[in-house]
């Protein structure tokens, strides 16, 4: 892999991107709602303005929010070969979750991910970023991987984004349910505002850090006991 310390956005590094978080990458997150499941048992999502609405926020305000800041640390810690600040940014993602089952969410893909890149991309520089983290929050593994690959921070980020805003989108595609014609229109909303997240991201201060998405949250909370479920959050 290349220098840790340069980046770029060549073919190889969207090629790799774009198999590091394709829905064939064997992470299992097909069967992670992030509480939508719940959202639309009761009531709250029903077409493709309510949904395009709630993921907009989870984007901007919530869990995948809360990812994208510590992306960008991660990312920078390895760049600038900062290994007490990337432990930090560890432990604050596995503690900044707001239920039992988005930390699951978070951790379960994360330690697929580290499995599934040290069998198939294996790297030294990988390996020794990666030394004894064998379940990280799915979104810093993700960080570690770019920039360790040379990938550039913000191109990066924006194809994670990417891929959690099309995965719960597939997931509304099949709950709500949408027309796979309406979910494609969803993901084109999406994609409309993960420029202003991913530079809202790059310049966030960790210690301003937070989220406002109350209802994503009790529905998460909510989807630990519901009668029936697709999902695992």
């Amino acid at each position: 892999m290349p220098d840790a310390g340069a980046t770029t956005t060549d073919n190889d590094g969207l090629l790799r991107l774009m198999s590091w978080l394709s829905p064939a990458f064997p992470i299992g997150s097909f069967s992670y709602s992030h509480g939508l499941e719940q959202a639309v048992e009761a009531g709250l999502l029903t077409d493709l303005d309510s949904v395009t609405g709630w993921v907009a926020g989870i984007l901007r305000h919530g869990g995948a929010w809360i990812d994208a800041v510590l992306f960008c640390q991660a990312h920078r810690a390895v760049r600038e070969n900062a290994p007490n600040r990337l432990a930090e940014i560890f432990d604050l993602a596995e503690a900044w979750r707001g239920t039992a089952e988005t930390a699951l969410e978070s951790r379960s893909q994360g330690k697929a991910f580290v499995k599934a890149l040290s069998a198939c991309w294996p790297s030294e520089e990988w390996d020794r970023w990666m030394a004894g983290r064998e379940a990280p929050a799915y979104a810093v593994a993700v960080a570690v991987a770019a920039a360790a690959a040379g990938i550039a921070e913000e191109a990066a980020l924006a194809a994670f984004l990417h891929a959690v805003a099309a995965n719960l989108v597939s997931a509304a595609v099949r709950l709500v349910p949408l027309g796979q014609t309406d979910g494609q229109k969803a993901v084109r909303a999406l994609v409309r505002i993960l420029p202003e997240v991913v530079a809202a991201a790059a310049v966030h201060p960790l210690a301003d850090l937070g989220t406002a998405t109350p209802m994503v949250d009790w529905a998460s909370m909510r989807h630990e006991t519901q009668y029936t479920r697709l999902f695992r959050s």
